[in-house]
């Protein structure tokens, strides 16, 4: 049985402390005012917390979305001029080249896997989102492993990657989590495939991030650009049926949170707090780790960029301190 939407207040403990951070972040980037109707907080005692925000969203009911379309959304975050980015520097013809290279092999990988998948799971679809969700969090682990390995011999210290990274595997996990609790993993032969699978690519993508980031991160906005095809896909053509049954706990659990921390971390394109999902139904959780799927490509399109990455919520406080020292010199 679904948990109702009046208690989901109940799932965790209500933080005044959040909403704060989104009104000061809002306020400070130009996208709320006081004498505007544009936020509406509704702090009744039935209902959990809500922001509406203008800012634009992958979930627009009963509006197409293409995958062209939610990978070049212009981001919400202004980080040209803020510190730690690396300069952004043209490729030379050698590098353009070696980047082609990289980018075949990562797509010729892709459509194997894809071609794989399609002949194993044809009308499976929760066994196959089960085996996608397994393969989809491996990358997220092993850039974390190597990142934690190049810190403790001092080559390379990246903590908003770390931070991003872990944020990812986290929304990755409650995806799986979801697939599970759904049935994708009832039968042995899935689970069996999906964790060789899982293993074999945690190695290669160690090996692969260790010999050109760039290359590995590409290959995991191929998996990810993938799965929002595949879900984007499932929806369009189980719409009807998925509104008529009741979400996954888990997802009621991890979209209706009141901290929502993790979830505005890995979205990198995004203003914090400008996206609050809804659940009503099954449809709802699809349409949720779809839209999700787009920000894992947008983030990892970014990390292909040298300096091209950065913590939502770190642009946030240095875009605050920043204000605050310019605000003190001139009084």
């Amino acid at each position: 049985m679904a948990t109702p939407l009046r208690s989901l207040a109940k799932l965790t403990p209500r933080t005044n402390s959040s909403l704060c951070f989104c009104s000061q972040f809002l306020q400070s980037n130009g996208l709320y005012t006081r004498p505007s109707t544009s936020f509406h907080f509704s702090l009744g005692t039935g209902s959990r917390s809500t922001i509406r925000v203008k800012a634009s969203t992958l979930q627009q009911k009963d509006k197409k979305v293409s995958v062209e379309e939610s990978l070049s959304a212009k981001t919400d975050l202004k980080k040209e001029g803020l510190p730690g980015l690396d300069p952004v520097t043209r490729p030379g013809f050698v590098e353009t080249n070696v980047v082609k290279v990289e980018q075949s092999i990562n797509i010729f990988l892709t459509e194997t896997i894809i071609q794989v998948l399609d002949a194993l799971y044809h009308d499976r679809h929760y066994a196959r989102f089960y085996v996608l969700e397994n393969v989809a969090r491996v990358p997220y682990f092993a850039f974390i492993s190597v990142l934690h390995l190049y810190e403790s011999f001092g080559w390379w210290r990246k903590a908003d990657y770390l931070k991003v990274h872990f944020a990812e595997s986290w929304n990755e996990m409650h995806h799986l989590l979801i697939m599970e609790e759904l049935g994708g993993n009832s039968f042995w032969l899935d689970r069996i495939l999906a964790q060789t699978m899982a293993f074999v690519y945690y190695f290669m993508t160690v090996f692969m991030y260790m010999l050109s980031p760039r290359m590995a991160y590409h290959f995991s906005e191929c998996v990810e650009k993938h799965a929002y095809s595949t879900y984007d896909k499932f929806i369009k053509s189980h719409g009807d049926e998925l509104k008529n049954l009741p979400p996954a706990e888990t997802a009621i659990k991890y979209y209706m949170n009141e901290d929502l921390y993790l979830f505005d971390e890995f979205q990198t394109e995004r203003v914090p707090c400008s996206r609050k999902p809804k659940i009503e139904n099954l449809y709802d959780v699809f349409i949720n780790i779809r839209d999700d799927e787009a920000e894992h490509c947008k983030t990892m399109k970014a990390c292909q960029t040298p300096g091209g990455l950065r913590s939502p919520h770190s642009v946030y406080y240095n875009s605050n301190s920043g204000a605050d020292s310019d605000s003190s010199s001139k009084s």
